[in-house]
């Protein structure tokens, strides 16, 4: 592995207590320069507001093109919604769609992508963590559900591109998850360590089929998952032999590969102590998504700053969202509650 640049930014994304930056807060981002930041609820208040915060974001790390995440999936899991913004359908519902009419459901997943894409670029926020390519399976924990598209992981990754391809044509990165596969999950990985316990060969056919079919994405996040037939030991986020042999070995995912939250209940550790294993297994990024400086000061000192694959990964996936044209997007809703009517 090489050395990490003195000058390269903090291997880190992250977030804030409120809807703008404290005085302590916009220091430290100044001091450690983290890769770029994520939302949530606490941060989100107006347009005027959020466009604001994430400029305060960009000035404290002087980068204009610093990445701004958010989770717009859908569903349950939409940061944006009413009555301020769209409501936006889960992924199941366009899958539904598409098990009866193929192109509809794949037109529509584009065109909710597209409206998702204007909305977020219209803010400043740059990148969507979505599409879920996790597949639906029977019995597992509902912490998916309907946020996965289908079960069949060629309609999962068929569906998955479109959404992302609507996505980079409004100028906003997807960040593919959770890679390589929560679907399969009886356990929360918010609050434990979930074990996916099946052979290399069913995972391969099922799990990681649709990561494989998308790996030419810009991002992709992992899941904190342990899946005893690779690494019986680690989950797949600090696992080194997880990220070199599968993720990108046997999946081929070349882009920049970001931890999902380091504070969830499925990792063990310190901050500090999470944050470097992230970075050993061979993640590009540590993602901590907890407000209060004390705790990001902890993930800094684990995390360490951007080694140069990981700055070329970063600059790729920054080069694969287009300059959005003006879209309509009032007919784009027409159309797309025409397609889901249909």
């Amino acid at each position: 592995m090489s050395a990490p640049d003195a000058s390269a930014p903090l291997a880190a994304i992250f977030t804030c207590a409120g809807t703008t930056l404290t005085d302590e807060e916009r220091a430290f981002f100044r001091e450690t320069d983290p890769v770029g930041f994520i939302l949530f609820d606490d941060n989100l208040e107006s347009a005027d507001q959020i466009r604001g915060l994430t400029g305060e974001m960009r000035a404290a790390v002087g980068r204009d093109d610093a990445p701004v995440l958010i989770d717009q999936e859908g569903g349950r899991v939409a940061r944006l919604g009413p009555p301020t913004w769209r409501e936006v359908p889960p992924a199941r519902r366009f899958g539904e769609l598409a098990e009866r009419d193929l192109e509809a459901g794949i037109a529509a997943t584009r065109i909710n992508a597209r409206l998702i894409a204007a909305e977020l670029y219209d803010l400043g926020i740059n990148v969507d963590c979505a599409p879920v390519l996790d597949l639906s399976i029977p019995g597992a924990h509902d912490v998916i559900g309907d946020r996965a598209f289908a079960g069949d992981p060629e309609l999962v990754a068929t569906l998955g591109r479109a959404f992302a391809e609507g996505l980079m044509a409004g100028g906003v990165l997807p960040m593919i998850k959770h890679m390589p596969g929560h679907g399969r999950a009886v356990a929360d990985s918010h609050k434990e360590l979930p074990a996916v316990d099946v052979s290399r060969g069913e995972l391969n056919r099922t799990d990681f089929k649709p990561f494989q079919l998308m790996a030419d994405m810009p991002m992709a996040m992992t899941a904190h998952i342990l899946f005893p037939a690779i690494d019986p030991a680690l989950p797949a986020t600090t696992s080194p032999r997880m990220v070199r042999d599968i993720l990108r070995g046997e999946i081929g995912f070349e882009g920049l590969l970001i931890s999902d939250d380091v504070k969830m209940g499925a990792l063990e550790g310190t901050n500090e102590e999470r944050a470097r294993a992230v970075i050993a297994a061979g993640c590009d990024l540590v993602l901590h998504c907890w407000a209060g400086v004390e705790g990001m000061a902890e993930i800094a000192q684990g995390c360490g700053r951007m080694i140069p694959a990981a700055a070329r990964r970063l600059a790729r996936a920054q080069g694969m969202a287009a300059a959005p044209d003006p879209v309509d997007s009032a007919a784009l809703v027409a159309e797309l509650a025409g397609l889901l009517a249909g």
